[in-house]
């Protein structure tokens, strides 16, 4: 047998052998066993760390950890070609590859290998046991899963697919459907196979799978009747949207009933909501002052569980950073996320000395991290930074949701004598009117003001209210299908 063929049975076996929930031992001793054997094995990181004045051998504390120079994608991984950041400086150590979204202007190449999806399907495994156990236990109900994220070379798609296949493999009773982005295909699929499983997992882009669920609903597809749940990753959502989604889909727990991924093209995923993360988030949403005791922000991030054993996160400066193991392995890797890190014994301490019992954690006592949205969708107007989180609140308004997708875009506009106006725009529903865009408006000056104290403090009441147009669903130029949107424009 091959050298590597034995490894990846070794990693398998003991994969599909162990128990859910999150891995045994010292975060800090595994993040320091990483480092060294990263240094030792692959070049770029031992050429990076030399430039740097580095000897990998004088790393031996928690400290001199913290001391070690940031991983960043123009320090590393623009600076040093693809094969030499992998092991032995092969890139042919890797079986398959992932491409990032290029959010930021240019997309990155992410090698992986089937034992490095291992670490990934542990957090599927994990909201899989959540949303379709039976709420006692870790038997999980016969479950269809749905792949709605668009296949290809993007990391969603497939990496869902892979991972969910790992956890059938593993006895879970899940089957895998791969219809990607394609809305016929997906309410074709679930017609099809879903009366035959006692759950169906939804898996996608939270303003995708709004759509699948509406087109559902005027289709007649019975969603309660399906025992839907939803896997989401991608961007942040509020829990007015998860209440909004599972009324229409007919989830009657909200704790349990949809999970929310923190994941990157980088590492895959980092993190899933628990529910007990998604109890403290729903305590917390509509209480912006006890959000910014919490998380520093009035704002809310999506708040997630992970295991340090396999993603040991750090912060630095208001943003992220982590190390985890890979096709590419990353060490204190500066991802720039904002958000923060809290203890298991914090969270649960903060909530009840606000009079909120939070719940048994059923043994559960991970770490959090909380995520807002990438700074990078954001606009200043007036020195005030507007964030899409705060519109999105607006357009969850009764008055409001059944007629729009959610989808929006964010822009700062020159009009005439150089005067400046914050501008949104906003994708009509299939089949429903356009919203009264002056109501639209006054929902979105209300959420700023409510939501965003910079606004209500740098914006001129006289600016504060936003211009509104409406575009047909799909619009070519502003809500292209099967493509990532972007909730900000320049």
């Amino acid at each position: 047998m091959h050298e590597r063929a034995g490894r990846t049975l070794e990693r398998l076996a003991e994969f599909y052998a162990a128990p859910s929930g999150p891995l045994p031992g010292d975060p800090v001793a595994r993040a320091l066993e990483l480092f060294h054997e990263v240094a030792a094995t692959v070049p770029a990181y031992r050429a990076f760390l030399a430039e740097h004045g580095v000897d990998p051998a004088d790393v031996c504390t928690a400290e001199q950890f913290a001391g070690l120079p940031l991983v960043t994608k123009e320090s590393y991984l623009r600076k040093y070609p693809l094969p030499e950041r992998c092991r032995g400086g092969r890139l042919d150590v890797n079986d398959t590859v992932a491409v990032s979204s290029g959010s930021s202007g240019q997309p990155t190449i992410w090698p992986r290998s089937v034992v490095d999806e291992l670490a990934v399907a542990r957090r599927f495994e994990d909201a899989l046991v959540n949303m379709c156990g039976d709420g006692a236990s870790s038997e999980v109900r016969p479950t269809l899963v749905v792949v709605c994220f668009a296949l290809g070379s993007w990391v969603g798609g497939m990496y869902t697919a892979d991972a969910c296949r790992h956890l059938a493999a593993k006895g879970y009773p899940v089957t895998v459907a791969t219809p990607g982005n394609s809305v016929d295909e997906i309410l074709r699929v679930v017609g099809e196979l879903g009366p035959r499983y006692e759950r169906t997992v939804l898996a996608g882009y939270p303003p995708f799978v709004k759509n699948v669920v509406d087109e559902g609903v005027r289709r007649g597809v019975g969603w309660a009747a399906l025992g839907v749940r939803l896997l989401l990753a991608g961007e942040v959502f509020s829990e007015s949207w998860r209440d909004l989604i599972g009324r229409r889909a007919g989830m009657a727990d909200a704790d349990r009933a949809s999970v929310s991924l923190y994941g990157t093209a980088d590492a895959g995923v980092l993190g899933n909501e628990t529910p007990l993360s998604v109890r403290v988030r729903r305590f917390v949403a509509g209480r912006p002052e006890v959000a910014r005791e919490l998380f520093g922000d009035a704002r809310l991030p999506t708040l997630v569980q992970y295991d340090p054993m396999t993603r040991f996160f750090e912060t630095h400066d208001g943003t992220l950073l982590f190390t985890g193991d890979g096709g590419v392995p990353l060490i204190r890797y500066h991802i720039a996320d904002e958000g923060g890190l809290l203890s298991h014994a914090d969270v649960m301490a903060f909530c009840r000395a606000h009079g909120f019992d939070p719940g048994e954690s059923d043994g559960d006592e991970r770490p959090f991290v909380f995520v807002f949205g990438r700074s990078l969708f954001t606009v200043s107007f007036f020195g005030a930074n507007v964030y899409p989180e705060n519109v999105t609140v607006a357009l969850e308004h009764p008055d409001i949701a059944d007629d729009v997708t959610g989808k929006f875009v964010m822009q700062v506009r020159t009009e005439a004598d150089e005067e400046r106006r914050l501008a949104v725009v906003v994708e009509r529903a299939p089949d429903r009117p356009a919203p009264d865009t002056t109501a639209v408006a006054a929902a979105i000056r209300a959420a700023l003001l409510r939501l965003n104290s910079e606004f209500a403090n740098y914006v001129p009441p006289a600016y504060q209210t936003p211009v509104v147009e409406v575009r047909d669903p799909g619009d070519p130029d502003w809500f292209p299908p099967g493509v990532k949107h972007r909730y900000s424009r320049a």
